[in-house]
C-alpha cells in the first residue's frame, strides 16, 4: 500500500532474527506486551537478551474486563512501530515465531491460549496471572509436561536484585519475611490473583515452598496474609488498596535483614525469559508456582471463613490434585 516504516520500524525490519529467535506475543491488553518488545527489539539490545525479537502479536485479549479491552487498540497501533506484525489469530502466530510470550491480561483466557501453544510445541512464558483458577494451571503444566514443552509463570519481581541475593545464599538461612505490593481487585479472579500475586511471589522467591497454611485478616483498603511454613516458619503479605502503594517487604535471615526492592524494572526478567528460550529451563518450578496459587486460592477461603485457618492441601484436593 505504498506504506512508510517508522525508524523504529525500519531498524526492526533490518535486523530480523534468524529462526529459532522469533517471540510471538498474545495478548495486546497489558503495557508489559509494549514494555518487552521495546527491550527484546531496540536496535543496541545487548546479548543478554539472546537476540530475541518480537516479529509477530495476536492483540485479544479480555472481552469483558473493561480496562483490558480499552487498551487494545491503542497498544496494537504501538507496538506495530517497533516492526511487530498483527495477525488475527492464534494459529496464525504461531506459524511464524517461534517462542511465545502469552501476555493476555485475563488469566481466564489462559488455559486454552496456553494449550494451542503447547499443541503447536512452542516454548511459553505466561505473565501473572498465570490463571484465573488452580485447577487451570494444573491442567497447563500437566500438558506442558506430556508434550515436553517447557512453560513457566512468573511476577518481574522475582527477580530483583536483592531479592535474588537472598535466593542464591548470601544472607543464609531465611527465617521469616513480610511483603508487601498494590492489590487491586478484580470481580473476574480470585482476590489476589489480579495484584495481589506481585507481593505473594515476592514472599515465596525468598520463603521458598513448604506453606502448610494461610490466615487472612481483610479490610476494604488492605488485606494481611499469613502463612506458616512446615518448618514453623512465618511469612506475611500485605495487600495494599488505601494510601500510596508500592512493592516491597523485608527478609528476616541468619545474616541481617534485608530490605527487599525497589523494584527497577522488567529487564532483569526478560533476561531470565531469554536463558530460559534458549535453555528449555525455567527459572521457577511448576510445584512452586502452583504452591504459590494454592496460597492466593487459601486467602480467599480464608477470608470466606471470617479469618480462619486454611490449609493449601484443602485447595489442592479442591482443584483435583493432590500437593506434592
Amino acid at each position: 500500500m505504498g506504506l512508510s516504516l517508522s525508524p523504529l520500524a525500519a531498524l526492526a525490519q533490518d535486523s530480523k532474527p534468524r529462526r529459532g529467535k522469533r517471540i510471538g506475543i498474545i495478548g495486546l491488553d497489558t503495557s508489559h506486551s509494549i514494555a518487552f518488545t521495546k527491550t527484546f527489539n531496540a536496535p543496541d539490545a545487548g546479548p543478554e537478551y539472546g537476540g530475541y525479537k518480537v516479529v509477530a502479536a495476536y492483540p485479544h485479549g479480555s472481552k469483558d474486563i473493561e480496562e483490558s479491552v480499552a487498551r487494545i487498540p491503542g497498544y496494537t497501533e504501538e507496538i506495530q512501530k517497533y516492526g511487530v506484525k498483527i495477525v488475527n489469530s492464534i494459529k496464525r502466530l504461531l506459524s511464524d515465531v517461534d517462542v511465545v510470550l502469552l501476555e493476555t491480561n485475563d488469566g481466564r483466557l489462559h488455559l486454552d491460549q496456553a494449550l494451542q501453544v503447547i499443541k503447536a510445541k512452542k516454548t511459553l512464558f505466561i505473565d501473572k496471572p498465570m490463571t484465573a483458577s488452580l485447577s487451570d494451571a494444573i491442567a497447563i503444566f500437566e500438558a506442558a509436561e506430556k508434550a515436553n514443552v517447557p512453560v513457566f509463570s512468573s511476577s518481574s519481581l522475582r527477580f530483583m536484585a536483592n531479592v535474588q541475593e537472598v535466593m542464591q545464599g548470601k544472607y543464609g538461612k531465611v527465617y521469616g519475611a513480610d511483603t508487601y505490593s498494590p492489590a487491586t481487585l478484580e470481580r473476574t479472579h480470585p482476590d489476589l490473583y489480579w495484584y495481589g500475586i506481585h507481593g505473594v511471589e515476592t514472599l515465596f522467591s525468598v520463603m521458598g515452598k513448604g506453606c502448610k497454611s494461610v490466615t487472612r485478616y481483610y479490610t476494604e483498603g488492605v488485606d494481611v496474609v499469613v502463612g506458616v511454613w512446615a518448618d514453623n516458619r512465618i511469612g506475611t503479605f500485605r495487600g495494599i488498596r488505601a494510601g500510596k502503594t508500592d512493592f516491597g517487604g523485608n527478609c528476616f535471615a541468619e545474616k541481617g535483614i534485608v530490605s527487599l526492592g525497589p523494584f527497577a524494572g522488567y529487564n532483569p526478567m526478560l533476561v531470565e525469559i531469554a536463558k530460559f528460550f534458549d535453555t528449555g529451563k525455567p527459572p521457577v518450578s511448576p510445584d512452586e508456582t502452583l504452591e504459590i496459587l494454592a496460597f492466593m486460592d487459601a486467602a480467599d477461603e480464608s477470608k470466606k471463613r471470617e479469618g480462619a485457618p486454611v490449609t493449601l492441601e484443602e485447595m489442592f484436593e479442591k482443584a483435583g490434585a493432590s500437593k506434592s
